[in-house]
């Protein structure tokens, strides 16, 4: 586990500012991993402390929660609060976010389980495949029959690792599911489902396919890693991590709350509290793989909050949330900052998007610069999108150079402040253009 510093240090490669943010997460993450030292009896009393994270859309609320999930190997999902519905009305229920947590967490240990018995996996494979390769003998054999299919066995065998025969078509069988599960049907619903299939044995049926030999592989992993993983450990040990390490990232919380100055609103936003409130403080929700408590899940939730304001939401929801975090607007600075520091910027997907019609971009400091201005200028003219805003400015910049792109081939292009101005400067400066371009 990272300190504090050292995840505040990769996020900063990937999200530009936001300072206040990043440290009062990586503060919660740290105590998650400093409460999974102390005694059982202390342990238990501890509780998350959930977040709430408030600031316009596009300056990084998303991107934090999307580079967590990469940086850790925790349970993690990212839900959108708009999605769901009180009970009773058409949509999905609260609850399927800690069911889609469970599933999340299952996926992640068993990827693990696979990449740890990969060799047993890949044997399994390779045995599935020599054997349509080259059938057994049959018993009765004589010394001399087994010494020859021993030796072309073996000569098979190197072939097939080398990937020689990768275009060779062979036909296997191979398991597939005849009933798939649904995540929205209750989980006493889909337990049943799971316990019906397996009494009348129609999980899965075999079907016979031919399929090139790489394409084998790759069906076959499913069956291979069924075999050889103990999948029972596998929900357990999940379920452990979910319980315990568990993050749900809840987005666009402030599209159900509910505004004093709105005349009319949507009954089921206060439900949609009423239903989530449980969840936050703790409770226990059955999903497929087994009851989950939710007491030590970290949730994180986030909003703009144009409209609403968070002393909208139902006040038990609010004091669920104890540590509040403005997230700043992104001013030109900044846009320029995001343009360059990332590792992966927009100038270089670009770039490398180009490079591969052989057209070599070259983003000048001025012309950076001068993208940086336009953006935050129409942010501040048109409405404030962040981030976003500079996806539209160099779609339009590029417009005619992606799209003539095959003529350009072998040509060096240098996107400097007069192209830029060139292709920006009437559309920014005309507010009715740059409300319906940009």
């Amino acid at each position: 586990m990272m300190t504090p510093k050292e995840i505040v240090k990769n996020l900063d490669d990937y999200v530009i500012g936001q300072k206040d943010a990043k440290r009062t997460i990586a503060v919660a993450l740290r105590n998650r991993y400093r409460r999974m030292r102390l005694s059982d009896d202390m342990r238990g009393e501890v509780t998350p402390k959930n977040i709430l994270m408030i600031g316009s859309t596009g300056v990084g609320k998303t991107e934090i929660a999307r580079r967590l999930s990469k940086m850790f190997g925790l349970p993690f999902i990212k839900v959108e609060a708009s999605k769901y519905t009180e009970v009773g009305f058409v949509g999905r229920d609260v609850e399927s976010m800690v069911r889609d947590l469970a599933a999340a967490a299952v996926n992640l240990v068993r990827n693990e389980e696979f990449e740890k018995n990969k060799d047993k996996i890949d044997e399994y494979i390779e045995q599935k495949i020599l054997e349509k390769l080259m059938p057994p003998l049959p018993r009765g054999a004589s010394e001399e029959k087994n010494a020859e299919y021993a030796k072309s066995y073996e000569k098979m065998r190197e072939k097939l690792l080398s990937g020689s025969l990768d275009e060779k078509l062979i036909e296997i069988e191979i398991s597939e599911n005849t009933l798939e599960s649904n995540s929205n049907l209750p989980p006493e619903m889909a337990n049943m489902q799971e316990n019906f299939i397996k009494v009348i044995g129609i999980a899965t049926k075999k079907t016979k396919k031919e399929l090139k030999i790489k394409d084998a592989k790759v069906a076959l992993k499913n069956e291979a890693s069924e075999k050889i993983l103990d999948m029972e450990s596998v929900k357990a040990e999940a379920m452990r991590r979910a319980r315990e390490e568990g993050i749900i990232f809840i987005d666009e919380i402030d599209k159900v709350a509910v505004s004093s100055n709105g005349s009319r609103q949507d009954p089921s936003k206060e439900g949609v509290q009423r239903d989530l409130l449980p969840i936050v403080e703790g409770s226990s929700v059955s999903t497929k793989f087994g009851n989950l408590d939710t007491d030590h899940i970290l949730f994180i939730a986030a909003g703009a909050f144009h409209i609403s304001k968070p002393s909208d939401l139902i006040p038990e929801l609010q004091g669920r949330f104890p540590l509040r975090v403005e997230l700043e607007s992104l001013d030109e600075n900044a846009l320029y900052e995001i343009l360059t520091k990332p590792k992966n910027s927009l100038l270089k997907q670009y770039c490398a998007l180009l490079a591969t019609e052989g057209v070599e971009l070259e983003f000048s400091e001025s012309g950076i610069k001068a993208l940086a201005k336009y953006a935050a200028q129409a942010n501040t003219q048109v409405e404030d999108i962040g981030a976003r805003r500079l996806h539209t400015i160099m779609e339009k910049v590029l417009e005619d150079i992606s799209f003539e792109a095959d003529e350009h081939s072998g040509e060096k292009i240098v996107i400097d402040e007069n192209l830029v101005s060139e292709k920006l400067g009437v559309i920014v400066n005309n507010d009715d253009l740059a409300k319906y371009i940009l």
